[in-house]
């Protein structure tokens, strides 16, 4: 199985690194967030290691980045902050597991197979394509027939989370939830404002269709035939 530790502390790389070696696995680290999500990124594991107080760039910031691209490599968080509030933090941004140090590798490496056994060979996905529509999660580049769109951030999100569930009428509960992190309705029209906005960005490239409103329901991305 091929691991990437993302940690900061020597001590503690060399106790990981050691035990993984000693049972056959292949280990790679990054001493801080930066180099942990450009090798999470450009290169497939089997499993990462992640601790939360890195330099750089915060882990939970660092999933969320490597999340944000589709990549659903699996992530067991190993950090000091271990109150339950935190070990929620953890598991809500991303993690598939969460322990806390000081531990003890026996339980380390048990959990860290069990992982690795479930999310073997996970393809990472960073381009989003549906028709003439193409979105790409890294470089948040977006072109429709070609010809590039300049999108505000919740707008990419909203376009993002409609592609991603293409030819399907998503909730206005749905969408408060995905791209506003509302668990409620805050009964205002910012879905209306920022779809419309999206229309008139693709009526002036002809294809002003692309988003139905569906009465009473929600929305849906058509895709073009």
């Amino acid at each position: 199985m091929k691991i990437l530790l993302v940690e900061d502390d020597a001590t503690t790389i060399d106790y990981i690194v050691k035990g993984f070696l000693e049972q056959g696995h292949n280990i790679e680290t990054a001493s801080d967030g930066h180099q942990g999500l450009s090798l999470s990124t450009s290169s497939q594991y089997d499993l990462v290691i992640l601790d939360r107080m890195l330099p750089q760039l915060d882990g939970l910031k660092l999933l969320a980045a490597l999340r944000a691209t589709g990549n659903q490599t699996p992530v067991l968080i190993l950090s000091a902050l271990a109150h339950v509030d935190e070990r929620v933090k953890g598991l809500r941004a991303g993690g598939d597991d969460y322990m806390t140090k000081p531990f003890a590798f026996s339980e380390l490496l048990v959990r860290a197979e069990k992982l690795m056994h479930r999310g073997q060979s996970v393809p990472v996905t960073t381009d989003l394509v549906v028709g003439g529509l193409k979105m790409e999660l890294l470089t948040r580049n977006v072109t429709l027939d070609g010809q590039e769109l300049m999108l505000q951030p919740k707008e990419f999100q909203l376009l993002k989370y409609l592609m991603e569930h293409a030819n399907q009428v998503i909730s206005r509960t749905l969408l408060f939830e995905a791209v506003w992190d509302y668990h409620f309705d805050p009964r205002t029209n910012v879905i209306d404002v920022h779809i419309a906005k999206l229309r008139r960005k693709f009526e002036e490239l002809g294809h002003g269709e692309l988003i139905e409103t569906v009465r009473g329901a929600g929305y849906r991305l058509r895709q073009r035939h």
